[in-house]
């Protein structure tokens, strides 16, 4: 990743920065815009869409473009921004069509309207990085299979877990040390957390209550760890993964211990995660190596004796490493994580609370779902839902807490394009088992 700030240099020397649209002016959309701004030569972020024009207007303001420009047309867009300008609008879409816009960063979180940005901007020639681990997870792979066709780059981001965890394992990879585990650092892992239970954390760092009631009820780890697998083949070795709580302060080069190394060697590897671990909130990745001499200079370099070298990054800087996504994938055409193919982890709903007949599911991170990773050719033979798909659906019949949910227990709202990709990718990647399924 080193050679991405010479090749921005080049393109600020060359007055040809990248040029980035934004969907998006929450907490983090905020941090990347001063980001870009401030601190990223060659990039320019020329236009924010946001659902209330104020917000994407502050987040121009906070990263000192105190005056941007309301666009109420495409042409509107596309003239302000080939002036040097910078637009703002309450239409997403818009970016996604403007010619003069290089990669669109989504950062809602929201899966149904993420579709629809996601599926537009790949329409329109754009390269897509996703700060919305929900979207990837849930149909990231048949994303990928639009993208390619159009010849654009779709990724997840540099600075949340899974391209952190992605950068290191290209890295263990390219060492010659066989990945085997891919790892997430917690603090906190309860699955009947509540924007209730939140609200005080959210406060105090300026936050949604259910985004950090997603980090505490095991769902976005789970969305994480799903991404992860998809781009490296890997699988989980249990539903909801083993997720072992070690003794606080604990040295990741330690909680390794935790994991059943006879899980962790056999097959294709595991994503999984640990709580309670230091340094948190980073990542690991745990490797083997066959070469006697190769495992001794291992050894003499302080990884231990193996059979499981622990390789690990103490930190994920979120807002501060995304645009070093936009100048792989616009510069390089290089994802810094994206799926390899056929879908190997989903994430399912199962019930935080008794659910009753003729309910709506509320969304992810709120009070009536939490997410837990399975295999993906388990989730299609078994028909459960896709966590990613929950919201707005209608409950059939009354489900205990902590029952994992089926698709045939909800009604699903009609016409949804998350709904129409899904099965898109099922059939394209699971029609033996569809075909064969009762």
């Amino acid at each position: 990743m080193i050679i991405v700030d010479k090749a921005l240099e080049k393109r600020q020397a060359e007055n040809r920065p990248v040029r980035v649209g934004m969907i998006g002016a929450g907490f983090m959309g905020r941090g990347i815009a001063l980001q870009i701004q401030r601190y990223v030569k060659g990039m320019e972020l020329v236009a924010i869409a946001n659902r209330h024009l104020d917000g994407a207007i502050k987040a121009f303001q906070g990263a000192s473009v105190e005056t941007p420009a309301v666009a109420e047309t495409q042409g509107d867009l596309e003239s302000i921004i080939s002036k040097g300008g910078h637009g703002v609008t309450e239409d997403a879409l818009m970016l996604c069509r403007a010619g003069n816009i290089d990669v669109v960063i989504e950062v809602t979180g929201a899966v149904e309207f993420g579709a629809h940005v996601a599926m537009t901007a790949i329409q329109n020639g754009k390269h897509v990085v996703l700060m919305n681990a929900e979207l990837d997870g849930t149909i990231g792979p048949v994303l990928k299979v639009h993208a390619d066709r159009a010849g654009v780059v779709v990724t997840n981001a540099d600075g949340d877990q899974p391209g952190v965890t992605m950068n290191l394992y290209r890295f263990v990879k390219s060492i010659g040390v066989k990945p085997v585990l891919c790892g997430n650092i917690k603090g906190l892992h309860d699955p009947y957390r509540n924007p209730t239970t939140q609200e005080g954390f959210a406060k105090k760092w300026g936050q949604k209550p259910h985004m950090v009631t997603s980090f505490a009820d095991g769902t976005k780890v789970s969305f994480e760890q799903a991404i992860i697998a998809n781009a490296t083949g890997m699988r989980v070795a249990k539903r909801g993964m083993f997720g072992p709580t070690v003794a606080a302060g604990t040295h990741i080069r330690q909680a390794v211990d935790a994991y059943p190394v006879e899980e962790v060697l056999h097959g294709p590897g595991i994503v999984d995660y640990v709580v309670g671990a230091e340094p948190g909130p980073g990542i690991f990745v745990l490797g083997t190596h066959d070469n006697p001499v190769q495992q001794h200079y291992l050894n003499l370099y302080k990884l231990g004796e193996g059979p499981l070298y622990c390789f690990y990054t103490p930190y994920h800087l979120c807002h501060f490493e995304v645009p070093l996504t936009v100048a792989r994938a616009a510069i390089f055409h290089d994802a810094a994580i994206s799926p390899m193919g056929r879908p190997c982890v989903d994430v399912v709903a199962a019930a935080k609370i008794d659910l009753k007949k003729g309910q709506t599911l509320d969304g992810l991170g709120h009070y009536m779902t939490y997410g837990l990773c399975e295999n993906s050719d388990t989730v299609i033979r078994e028909n459960l839902l896709p966590i990613g798909l929950a919201e707005g659906c209608t409950v059939k019949r009354d489900l205990s807490r902590d029952q994992v949910l089926t698709c045939d227990d909800v009604e699903f709202p009609a016409g949804r394009l998350c709904d129409q990709l899904r099965r898109e990718q099922d059939g394209l990647f699971f029609k033996p088992i569809l075909e064969n399924r009762p």
